[in-house]
């Protein structure tokens, strides 16, 4: 099955936030063709999240994991650690008092 690069899912998840109200931003630029794809969600109340997309060793599906669960502060370290060891990571930030990610959405796999 063919894939689709980093910058097309990237430009369509951020489209995808944008019909539905919800602001986000590259804060990291990876690399356009291949580069990771990891999702912050700032809660704005201190608190954040990061997701990264793995597989379902069990299905073959890919699917999207926490990283990491805490203060903002806290979750920021760890996605400059990852940056670190892997610099080609996009990092998108998804700002949202409710929560919303969209990651549960099928078609965004």
């Amino acid at each position: 099955m063919a894939r689709l690069t980093a910058r097309f899912w990237v430009d369509a998840y951020l489209a995808r936030l944008r019909l539905m109200d919800i602001p986000a931003f590259v804060t990291a630029h990876g690399d356009d063709t291949a580069g990771a794809v990891l999702v912050k969600l700032n809660t704005l109340d201190g608190q954040a999240r990061a997701f990264t997309r793995g597989f379902d060793l069990t299905s073959g599906d890919r699917k999207w994991t926490d990283l990491t669960i805490g203060p903002e502060p806290e979750v920021d370290e760890t996605i400059t650690r990852q940056r670190r060891f892997d610099p080609d990571l996009w990092v998108i930030e998804v700002e949202d008092r409710q929560g919303r990610h969209l990651l549960d959405d099928p078609t965004l796999a």
